[in-house]
């Protein structure tokens, strides 16, 4: 009995001995700690750069500034010369096409700039020009030259993103250059107001972004990218937003190809349908967009598109609002396919219509049908106060359209729409037909010696 005793107390002690050593050379064991966030850091940051921008502003000294007395002095003494300052200002960016050197960032991170430089991870610097850049969009494209091909990010899809899925981003927050934060794709096609404009479908994240994180990338699991971050939404804590990728590189495209964004056209002018339009055409409900007016010879008037159709969806989405219709236009290229249904005298008729891009000489009567007003050159009927021969004079304004509404009259001239200066009759049709989607501009009126700035509302189209 006592050597039975004796042999069961061996046997626990090697149990617990052998439990023991299990636990410490657990406890010895290190977890692995490159997890999926530290892979796609690693493999994109080679391709984010810091993008450090130089430019120049105009100001005068105030002796009085320490008095608390500005105003009252300012009517009294000259503050003497124009003086000028150097400013700079850091964004980021992300190259996307190493053997080109371009470089994808916003808009807004190089507006200003007179010198631009490109900082790569491994300390290179790049004198970097401007290739194109879209206020509308906040999308720029910068070119660097390097003797080699130099890293760039792997394009995503910005189509099937999933709330709650983690996002990272990598940008030069406040100057402290590729910092990393992540977060989750809080919601998808955002929209909301900021520096006077509405951008619209951007991704919302919790990641933090602030300045300079503008232009960085926003990356999902894998270090794919899916959205270009932006500082603009100045009233957000903890949100930030990032534009599409897929969005981008429509955009990104007509920036290297041509410089500019190119809306492709249809033809059409819309209108949003209220209650009583919809009683006078029979509908249940007051969803869709009326066409108001088809161009001649536009791409629309080509497939059988009339006036008083009812655009119900475009490519298989609805189209409740001209907001939605005018969503769909904007990202179109030239040559691109649309599927368009229509309600015409109760029946749905379906048609397939070709965009392309808008034609110059269509301008005066698109003006016309957005703004209400006939221009012309002012070279032949200068105005008092008018700066040479810059502008166009307004010889024609519609009864009852927003610029009469404001108090718009012939002989006004117009000098500037938007950041658009209108130097002559070309320019104020490239800025109408560049304009054409949004909602309102904002235009410099010259009556007389006097300047106005005037918020207009431009007519859906």
């Amino acid at each position: 009995m006592k050597t039975l005793r004796i042999l069961l107390q061996t046997v626990l002690i090697i149990l617990i001995a052998g439990l023991l050593s299990v636990s410490w050379a657990s406890a010895r064991e290190k977890y692995p700690r490159e997890n999926a966030v530290v892979r796609a850091v690693k493999k994109v940051s080679s391709a984010v750069v810091n993008i450090s921008t130089q430019y120049e502003v105009s100001y005068r000294a105030n002796p009085f500034s320490g008095f608390g007395m500005d105003e009252f002095f300012r009517d009294f003494f000259d503050y003497g010369p124009e003086r000028r300052r150097r400013l700079s200002s850091l964004g980021s960016g992300v190259i996307i096409d190493g053997k080109n050197g371009y470089i994808l960032t916003n808009s807004h991170v190089i507006v200003k700039s007179g010198k631009i430089t490109a900082v790569l991870n491994d300390g290179r610097e790049f004198p970097a020009e401007i290739v194109g850049a879209d206020p509308e969009s906040d999308l720029a494209v910068l070119k660097i030259q390097a003797k080699e091909p130099l890293p760039a990010v792997e394009m995503g899809n910005s189509e099937d993103l999933m709330m709650g899925e983690t996002v990272i981003a990598i940008g030069n927050p406040f100057g402290f250059s590729h910092t990393v934060t992540t977060g989750v794709i809080s919601a998808t096609n955002r929209s909301f107001k900021a520096r006077n404009q509405i951008y619209r479908d951007f991704i919302q994240t919790d990641a933090s972004i602030n300045p300079g994180n503008s232009g960085g990338p926003l990356l999902n699991i894998n270090g794919e990218l899916i959205g270009i971050n932006t500082a603009i939404y100045r009233n957000a804590e903890g949100i930030g937003f990032a534009i599409p990728i897929n969005r981008a590189e429509k955009i990104v495209s007509d920036l290297i190809d041509y410089g500019e964004v190119v809306h492709a056209w249809i033809g059409l002018l819309v209108q949003d349908i209220d209650s009583e339009t919809a009683g006078y055409f029979s509908l249940d409900s007051d969803k869709g967009v009326l066409v108001q007016a088809v161009m001649g010879k536009s791409p629309a008037d080509k497939v059988g598109i009339r006036e008083g159709d009812i655009v119900v969806s475009i490519q298989g989405k609805p189209v409740e609002r001209v907001s939605d219709y005018q969503a769909a236009m904007r990202g179109l290229g030239k040559a691109d396919l649309l599927t368009i249904k229509v309600l015409r005298s109760g029946s749905e008729k379906e048609f397939k219509v070709r965009a392309d891009i808008f034609p110059r000489k269509l301008a005066p009567e698109l003006a016309w049908r957005l703004l209400g007003v006939k221009v012309a050159g002012i070279s032949e009927n200068k105005k008092p106060g008018t700066d040479k021969d810059s502008g166009v004079v307004i010889n024609d304004v519609e009864s009852g359209c927003a610029m009469d509404n404001i108090g718009v009259k012939p002989g006004d001239v117009i000098r500037k729409i938007d950041e658009i200066r209108i130097d002559d009759i070309n320019s104020f049709y490239d800025a109408v037909i560049k304009y054409r989607w949004k909602d309102s501009v904002v235009i410099l009126l010259q009556r007389g010696a006097s300047l106005y700035y005037i918020t207009v509302n431009i007519r859906p189209g």
